[in-house]
């Protein structure tokens, strides 16, 4: 088991499984809300086990695609953890323990500010991956 949560621990998650994918993403929006690192997690493995009720939603408008979740108290950045695709992104930071999954990818690297240099050699877009 796979545990999570905000900062102050009103909101907290369970994963039955290893998230499947890690991605940066370097949009001036989720640098805002400090959740640049995302993991990818199926939907059948997620469970939030406290404080549905203390999670607020930030709506997403073109070009970006998902909702960003945060706890109502402390204003941690959660990701998607409401949506109902099969699939979505949650914050690595948000995960408890160690996971075995690495930076796969950036996007929006087109907004990354100047200051920041990308230091790994994962795949880089200057948008959204295309999707399969």
């Amino acid at each position: 088991m796979i545990e999570g949560s905000c900062c102050c621990g009103a909101v907290q998650f369970e994963l039955t499984e290893m998230p499947s994918l890690m991605g940066t993403c370097h949009c001036s929006r989720c640098r805002k809300v400090g959740a640049s690192t995302l993991v990818f997690v199926k939907a059948d493995t997620f469970q939030i086990t406290k404080g549905r009720d203390q999670i607020s939603t930030y709506k997403a408008e073109a070009p970006y695609r998902y909702n960003r979740c945060f706890c109502s108290i402390c204003g941690s950045a959660l990701g998607e953890v409401l949506s109902e695709g099969d699939s979505f992104p949650i914050v690595a930071n948000c995960i408890d323990g160690d996971i075995a999954v690495g930076n796969q990818f950036h996007e929006f690297v087109s907004e990354r500010p100047s200051w920041l240099e990308i230091g790994d050699s994962a795949k880089q877009f200057e948008k959204h991956p295309v999707e399969p």
